[in-house]
């Protein structure tokens, strides 16, 4: 009876998990570049009352055994890269990467980070940078006081107009082999972790890299119809984990007031 409560009392504090989660992406259903968690469980230990394959006697084989499981437990909370819509906004600075990619980011302790967010802002300096004002790698160049005009080709080729000619120069994407090992910070950043690999850096459109789109933004991968979906099944799975717990209590109870 009291592995029922356990077991119970574990779907509870899993399907809160997958709640937070889900709360988490919805929240984000507008956040340029977002990447959905999806949460994945596994089953706890077993208590084994009779061990399948135990010897019967006589040469006899147990063809079946006593198995009662304990429950349930989160083992991760996986970002999924898929694709998320493109949509124009018509800023020259505006990078949609279309495809497997990330844009080098420069964080403040000099350490890198790596985002999808292509709302890239031109600062005080010249240089380019994300909207916290963090430099943007990759082969970016500043832009001189009195550029007129800035093109961006989906091979990342750069042409500039300037008051001192035409400058060209061409920018570089990153990858990873497990894109979802990356540890999220926040900000709409990526660290790379033992687990994403290391960072593999290319030209876009070439050998697999993702094209750069100039003027569009790519947005959150969130399916907001999916998300209400997940959520009803997280609330339901919820109740039913509690109403275990709440027939379990009352057969406690039953057998609490059993007289002699």
């Amino acid at each position: 009876m009291n592995l029922a409560l356990y077991a119970a009392a574990s779907g509870m504090e899993g399907q809160q998990v997958n709640l937070n989660a889900i709360a988490h992406n919805i929240a984000n259903v507008n956040t340029t570049g977002f990447k959905r968690s999806k949460v994945e469980f596994q089953d706890l230990f077993y208590q084994n009352g009779r061990v399948v394959g135990a010897d019967a006697g006589g040469g006899n084989v147990v063809p079946t055994g006593i198995q009662i499981g304990s429950g349930t437990q989160v083992a991760a909370t996986a970002k999924v890269f898929t694709q998320g819509q493109i949509t124009q906004t018509n800023e020259s600075l505006d990078l949609a990467i279309r495809g497997d990619g990330f844009l080098e980011i420069q964080k403040p302790d000099g350490t890198s980070a790596y985002t999808r967010d292509g709302s890239l802002k031109v600062g005080p300096d010249g240089r380019i940078t994300t909207s916290n004002g963090y430099p943007v790698l990759g082969g970016f160049q500043p832009v001189p006081p009195g550029t007129s005009d800035i093109a961006i080709a989906p091979n990342g080729e750069v042409t500039m107009m300037t008051p001192n000619g035409v400058q060209n120069y061409r920018i570089q994407l990153v990858r990873f082999n497990n894109p979802a090992g990356l540890q999220g910070v926040g900000g709409n950043l990526f660290e790379e972790t033992p687990a994403s690999g290391v960072p593999e850096i290319g030209n876009p459109d070439e050998q697999g890299f993702g094209a750069l789109l100039q003027g569009y933004l790519e947005t959150s991968n969130v399916n907001v119809v999916e998300e209400m979906v997940n959520l009803i099944l997280a609330q339901r799975a919820y109740e039913i984990n509690s109403k275990s717990i709440q027939t379990s209590d009352e057969m406690l109870q039953r057998l609490s007031q059993l007289k002699r």
